[in-house]
């Protein structure tokens, strides 16, 4: 099978907003119209979404969580040890990372799988100046494993990721089109953000777009955090474009 690579990029990206982004899936969005675990037709659509994406030479980063799976948080409260339960929900994730990979690598895609801990059987280790030559050679790279701690969320190790990788913005794909004041499904007439700051979503504790750990590491390093509904064909390329189908949280100033 031809892998398509960073030579097959023949789009003009004069136009992108973002030349580099991290891709923030729930464990969730991988169920797709299934109740629990992995819906393989989402998964395919996914995957026909980030090749778009990679057409326009946007360099890709995804971290995936796992809770379509299993939730460390929710383990824990049924009584089960909570570090336990934590590295319980990072092999979810994994599960996840395969998932995706091989949706990728049967479009054509050339993607490396890298986890926070070592399966050598599976996956590479995440090692960052391998991750970064990998985007330069024009791989997607899936960073699964949250950052190989407990107590520590998957938006906390998006953010960490995003950093060390020096994305320019972290998509965050979800099932509604943007950031409400309220929750559109309880309240039909809440009003959608169009555009915050990282400032804006830091301070009011009724925005929960990532926690507020995440927040802030984006805030104090000028990351943008860009929402969308994932669900709807051709969001995430407009996102790359700057179109803003969703609702981008901006570093203060930025036009």
């Amino acid at each position: 099978m031809h892998q398509v690579t960073q030579k097959d990029m023949n789009i003009d990206n004069g136009s992108l907003k973002y030349q580099r982004i991290l891709l923030k899936l729930s464990g969730e969005a991988m169920m797709g119209n299934k109740k629990f675990g992995i819906d393989p037709e989402f998964i395919f659509y996914l995957a026909d979404e980030i090749k778009e994406l990679r057409r326009s030479k946007v360099d890709t980063v995804i971290v995936i969580g796992g809770g379509n799976i299993f939730r460390g948080v929710a383990g824990s409260e049924q009584g089960i040890d909570r570090v336990t339960a934590d590295y319980m929900g990072m092999l979810a994730t994994i599960f996840n990372g395969l998932a995706l990979q091989d949706a990728l690598n049967k479009k054509g895609m050339e993607t490396r799988l890298q986890t926070a801990f070592e399966m050598k059987a599976i996956a590479e280790p995440h090692i960052r100046k391998k991750a970064l030559r990998h985007l330069e050679k024009g791989r997607v790279v899936i960073t699964a494993g949250g950052t190989g701690l407990p107590y520590v969320t998957t938006d906390t190790a998006a953010a960490l990721r995003a950093l060390e990788l020096k994305c320019q913005a972290i998509f965050k794909a979800t099932g509604v089109d943007g950031v409400y004041q309220k929750d559109p499904k309880n309240d039909p007439g809440a009003k959608k953000f169009e555009t915050l700051t990282l400032d804006e979503a830091s301070k009011n504790d009724n925005i929960r777009i990532m926690d507020k750990s995440a927040i802030e590491l984006c805030r104090e390093n000028n990351i943008e955090i860009v929402v969308f509904n994932i669900y709807k064909k051709g969001n995430l390329k407009r996102s790359a474009l700057g179109e803003n189908p969703g609702t981008t949280i901006k570093i203060p100033g930025s036009s």
